[in-house]
């Protein structure tokens, strides 16, 4: 069950953040629909766009093959670069690995400081780590700039769902 939860937000996560929405510049309207929020490329960027398609159907490893390889030839500029780190973000933390997932958020971010998805994935990333301080601190910035995102909701509510469990400390008794 909760392995299917996770999957389930990695995939919202990753289909939201195509470099085909590399047009989040600026701080989207609190009313915009963000299912419906993208662009369409043209041929210039085909490699980045098939990585964000195979991520979106959940063939990470495709997706990662294609986005890197659209890196290195597609010639992207600098807010369509951001996008595709925040795809390679979402693709490795969907397949656990979290500390890369981690570094190309962070990547993403240096070029791009607007982009709520990669503050949601590099999020993500975070609570799956166990670190939960800094999860919040990135869902709490995707929330300034898209506040009613489904992602940014859901894993907010991972996290106060999170905070809510109860602890149980053991004493060893003699």
């Amino acid at each position: 069950m909760r392995r299917t939860l996770v999957i389930g937000v990695v995939l919202c996560i990753a289909a939201q953040s195509s470099i085909a929405e590399a047009g989040d510049r600026k701080i989207p309207n609190e009313n915009k629909d963000y299912a419906d929020n993208r662009s369409v490329l043209g041929e210039q960027l085909k490699l980045l766009s098939a990585g964000a398609e195979a991520i979106r159907s959940g063939r990470y490893d495709d997706g990662i093959r294609l986005t890197t390889l659209g890196l290195e030839r597609d010639g992207p500029n600098p807010f369509e670069k951001a996008a595709a780190l925040a795809n390679l973000c979402a693709a490795h933390a969907a397949i656990g690995q979290l500390d890369t997932a981690i570094r190309y958020c962070s990547d993403s971010l240096s070029l791009n400081d607007s982009n709520w998805r990669a503050y949601s994935n590099r999020s993500y990333a975070y609570y799956l780590k166990g670190q939960y301080s800094e999860a919040r601190s990135d869902i709490d910035a995707a929330a300034a700039l898209a506040p009613s995102a489904p992602q940014v909701l859901q894993i907010r509510g991972m996290l106060n769902e999170m905070s809510l469990r109860p602890r149980i400390i053991m004493e060893e008794h003699r």
